[in-house]
């Protein structure tokens, strides 16, 4: 690409005396991804270019686009607003020239229903875990599992004047939540997401929980949630499932002494690794509740977040996808 002059918003963004957070997270999170490998999975699934007219916008820049609305919580107006206002997330866009057009909302939500109709968000994650485990980045062998609520609005303001039929209620201690549910499976040994499923709220954590064990793993980690785990007939039918170690915390009425307790806050401090995934998820990525009516679209982003936590997760550890340091130590 041709030199070109500056624009007055770089020259000021160089100038500052300090880098920001967001500029930070955003230039390692530009590092860590393999641009190339992903854009080849979502291109057959993009738009061909064929016969006259304008040409679709950049498969690259789309994913980048998509990428800081899943990480900022934005709609896709908020998202196209976002990166005209703000110089860091335009930057990331890397567009051909500073005097290049930011892909509008309609553009945006184009591709989001790509990733949506497609399943796109699964190839993704299962590419990204594969790359985990064949660095060293993820260790086999333990899973934790938990899971927990994303609320949904309980708004009727709709053409139905009802609310999503695919999302219902549950109750935890004595609080009732309405909408869905993240069940997350952790490496034991890393704090890493292997699997996710996703239900309404009202569907158990133990109900899922086989879905959330590897091949590989001998040795599983829960709450109380998930006692009797081992005496249902999905695990006690299943030749690997029922030779697993069950290290399940027990229900508070059932702790009795001082050697059980040591006991159970030995386990909770390992299970608590899924807990900074969902702290991640709700509070750093800001996935609190669910912005889209039915499961599958909510899936989608929900994915994508759990994707990203693992990729802010190598981040604070210093680590790329395949295990070397982001920054010399």
């Amino acid at each position: 690409m041709a030199n070109r002059q500056a624009s007055f918003s770089e020259i000021e963004h160089e100038s500052a005396r300090r880098t920001t957070r967001r500029s930070e997270f955003l230039h390692i999170m530009d590092e860590i991804i393999v641009w190339d490998e992903w854009c080849d999975l979502i291109r057959p699934y993009y738009y061909e270019i064929k016969g006259p007219g304008r040409p679709p916008r950049e498969l690259e820049t789309m994913l980048r686009m998509y990428l800081l609305q899943v990480w900022y919580s934005l709609s896709d107006e908020g998202c196209e607003e976002s990166c005209i206002d703000i110089f860091p997330m335009r930057a990331f866009l890397e567009l051909e020239s500073f005097d290049a057009q930011v892909p509008d909302a309609t553009t945006l939500a184009k591709f989001r229903h790509i990733m949506e109709d497609n399943k796109l968000d699964e190839l993704l994650f299962s590419s990204l875990t594969k790359c985990l485990e064949d660095g060293g980045v993820m260790y086999k062998g333990g899973t934790i599992a938990d899971a927990t609520f994303i609320e949904s609005t309980a708004s009727t303001k709709n053409a139905t004047g009802r609310r999503d039929p695919e999302m219902h209620q549950a109750k935890k201690g004595k609080n009732w939540h309405h909408g869905m549910k993240l069940h997350a499976g952790v490496d034991a040994g890393t704090g890493l997401v292997h699997t996710i499923t996703t239900t309404a709220a009202n569907v158990s954590d133990i109900a899922e929980a086989h879905k959330l064990i590897r091949e590989d793993d001998h040795s599983f980690y829960g709450d109380a949630g998930y006692v009797g785990l081992e005496k249902r007939d999905e695990v006690k039918g299943d030749e690997h499932l029922k030779d697993i170690d069950y290290r399940i915390n027990k229900r508070a009425s059932a702790v009795r002494n001082d050697s059980d307790k040591a006991i159970e806050s030995r386990m909770s401090s390992v299970r608590s690794k899924v807990e900074h995934v969902f702290h991640i998820i709700k509070d750093i990525f800001g996935f609190r509740k669910t912005p889209y009516r039915g499961l599958a679209k909510n899936t989608t982003r929900l994915t994508m977040c759990v994707l990203s936590a693992n990729l802010y997760m190598l981040m604070m550890a210093n680590r790329r996808i395949d295990g070397t340091p982001i920054r010399a130590t």
